[in-house]
């Protein structure tokens, strides 16, 4: 099936808060991004995240990334990693629903040792985990990388990220490669691009009606990572949280390009139009 992501395909899958619910109920989010020496990803994945409706948000992280996320978003909970880079598990996964790895990771190799360990951890507790940037450039030199992921996973790579995870020899082969992944892994995939694609574990393509050029700038990926995994904290299912996240991200462009241009306005910026966009649905 090949169905369009508008407001009349998310609205019925739309989930609601109840009168009487505390932020438990809401999921809590183990975001692991950033190192010292790319901070703005942890920043900008965490501030999405926040702004999802999942309940709780931890941020793992090195010092600087922690330092600058506590001045931002104050609501965020810390968890520091000692290294100058993702190089140890955070402690008590059990408290997690979901996990939001790789903006801003590096690829060191304590990095790779520790994002396998997290993998195998998710993979034990069932937990929904989106890999995006540097984590799927790292599992991209891993053999037999899919057997690392867990049921459920979320993977958001653009197409150069793409083509080091399944190398194809057109967007027709492209496209059957990925459905093939989809359907034989149990994971969703999002591919960004102009009308971003999700493919399904069902092998269903949603395609993305919000977005303009004005997204192509760096950091904006990682608001995408941020608001998905919230999404799939809050207990909604991966394809459904791909496909609700891509229509808001991109929406909060479009608002933006209204506003500024698609020229005038930053990564960071898109963080603070996802309410909008959440308003629209709802």
């Amino acid at each position: 099936m090949i169905a369009s992501i508008d407001p009349a395909y998310l609205r019925p899958r739309l989930r609601h808060r109840a009168e009487e619910s505390h932020k438990g109920d809401y999921g809590h989010l183990l975001v692991v991004a950033g190192c010292q020496a790319m901070p703005g990803a942890a920043v900008l994945a965490t501030g999405a995240a926040l702004r999802s409706g999942c309940g709780l948000v931890t941020l793992h992280s090195t010092e600087r990334a922690l330092q600058a996320v506590v001045v931002r978003d104050p609501s965020a909970m810390l968890s520091e990693d000692p290294g100058e880079c993702f190089s140890r598990m955070p402690a008590s996964m059990e408290r997690y629903t979901a996990v939001a790895v790789g903006p801003g990771l590096g690829r060191r190799p304590e990095t790779k040792e520790a994002l396998l360990a997290l993998l195998r951890a998710a993979k034990e507790r069932r937990l929904p985990v989106i890999v995006d940037a540097d984590a799927l450039n790292i599992l991209s030199e891993v053999p037999d990388w899919q057997g690392h992921l867990p049921m459920g996973a979320v993977l958001t790579p653009h197409l150069g990220e793409l083509r080091r995870l399944l190398p194809w020899n057109d967007a027709e082969d492209r496209d059957r490669q990925v459905r093939s992944l989809c359907t034989s892994s149990g994971c969703t995939l999002v591919m960004k691009g102009f009308h971003t694609k999700v493919f399904t574990p069902a092998g269903d393509c949603l395609v993305n009606t919000t977005g303009n050029p004005g997204l192509a700038k760096g950091g904006s990926g990682d608001v995408l990572t941020g608001l998905l995994g919230g999404l799939l904290a809050r207990g909604y299912a991966s394809a459904d949280a791909a496909a609700l996240a891509v229509w808001l991200h991109g929406r909060a462009g479009d608002l933006l390009t209204q506003e500024c241009t698609a020229e005038g306005y930053s990564s960071a910026d898109l963080v603070g139009r996802l309410s909008r966009s959440l308003k629209e649905l709802y």
